[in-house]
């Protein structure tokens, strides 16, 4: 039984291996463009990183790019703390930083050649296959072959979305682009698929598949590494299809990211002595979600990271993606610190005033509970996003 399963996953890495780079006319083999999107929490960064280990232990050169409305984000920490060659795009999403993602693609470029790069879009956006997949199709061709679109979906909060279980949910505004999200997939990925029962599971595909019927559905655990293999092998070898983009109506869409918070912050953190750096961003993650629960916000994604400024690196990072879920330690610290940097980045439906009081509150309770550290507020910058404005906008590549 095993020797047959690892002759398959051997056969399998192959084909991804010898499949994921294209040939253009000229005879130039073009770069691999893969986009992971999905909404708020749905665990992008980590399938990202996971895709990521796997083509780079084939013998593939990978790039990332991260992209948030903001800057100081948690997911570039954590990705480049993993080894990867990561660039940033801030300021805003793929569609209104087009040229942004282009220069990305480039510096990554001349730096280490990718054959693959994978693009992770910020979590409030949509109509990527109009203002980014098919721009690139159309403008750079020559350079890249596109992948199916994936959108990564946390099946907690797609059972509430889809009113098949009770919960905390988002505004009909927020929704609004939750849904077209999944609408313009070609690929919806049902993400963290162990969190939920068998029965869950099958019913939330059923609504899916219902809704958005030409879209394929993968069940997988990015967290645990189940259910990859099937999903990986079709966004390496498969190439996106053209049809005519989906319809957004962008008034609506900008007034549902206008109903989300945003607070991007860095703190520098120091003590006289040692002190467990992975209770500390506990901590302030739990009076983070207490006061914020506590205002009524929904909270689509509080993350964290905490990195040592002495000894040989390593970093902590939290993650929480629902108002009644556990802040969840998913990387930690071996050792105590003296002194890090606390990177916070806060989404969440309430006001961007919320969130920064909620986090002097964190800074202030933490101070109060651990005399002997320091926190110095380095950077803090919170808002609502601005109305989506693309670059390109591609409805049909007919």
């Amino acid at each position: 039984m095993n020797e047959t399963k690892h002759a398959e996953v051997g056969s399998a890495e192959l084909s991804v291996e010898n499949s994921a780079m294209r040939t253009s006319h000229s005879g130039v083999e073009k770069a691999r463009y893969i986009m992971i999107g999905g909404f708020l929490g749905a665990g992008k960064t980590t399938s990202v990183a996971k895709l990521a280990k796997r083509l780079t232990e084939q013998g593939l050169r990978v790039g990332l790019i991260t992209n948030d409305q903001g800057n100081e984000l948690v997911d570039t920490a954590m990705l480049r703390s993993h080894g990867f060659a990561t660039e940033e795009i801030p300021g805003g999403c793929f569609c209104c930083r087009f040229n942004s993602l282009i220069e990305a693609a480039d510096r990554l470029s001349a730096s280490i050649t990718p054959d693959v790069f994978i693009a992770e879009p910020v979590g409030s956006c949509t109509d990527l296959v109009a203002t980014v997949t098919y721009p690139l199709r159309r403008i750079y061709g020559d350079d890249y072959s596109i992948a199916p679109l994936s959108v990564l979906v946390d099946p907690i909060r797609a059972l509430r979305i889809f009113e098949l279980a009770e919960g905390g949910k988002f505004s009909p505004k927020v929704t609004y682009i939750y849904r077209k999200q999944l609408e313009e997939a070609d690929l919806i990925v049902i993400n963290k698929c162990d969190l939920i029962e068998p029965g869950q599971l099958q019913a939330l595909s059923q609504a899916l598949h219902s809704s958005f019927p030409k879209a394929a559905l993968f069940n997988v655990s990015a967290r645990e590494g189940t259910g990859l293999d099937e999903w990986f092998q079709n966004i390496v070898t498969e190439d996106q299809v053209a049809r005519t983009a989906m319809d957004v109506d962008y008034q609506v869409y900008a007034e549902g990211e206008a109903l989300l918070g945003w607070l991007n912050a860095t703190i520098d953190l120091s003590s006289a002595e040692p002190f467990d750096g992975n209770d500390v961003i506990k901590e302030v993650a739990d009076i983070l979600q207490q006061r914020l629960k506590a205002d009524g916000g929904e909270i689509a994604h509080l993350k964290m990271t905490l990195s040592p400024n002495e000894g040989l690196g390593g970093l902590a990072v939290i993650n929480l993606v629902r108002n009644d879920y556990v802040p969840e330690l998913s990387q930690t610290l071996s050792d105590p610190i003296q002194s890090g940097q606390l990177i916070v980045n806060i989404r969440a439906e309430t006001s961007p005033d919320v969130l920064r009081e909620a986090l002097e509150t964190a800074l202030k309770t933490c101070r109060q509970r651990n005399s002997h550290i320091t926190c110095q507020l380095e950077h803090l910058e919170h808002f609502r996003p601005g109305k989506p404005q693309p670059t390109h906008r591609i409805s049909s590549l007919a």
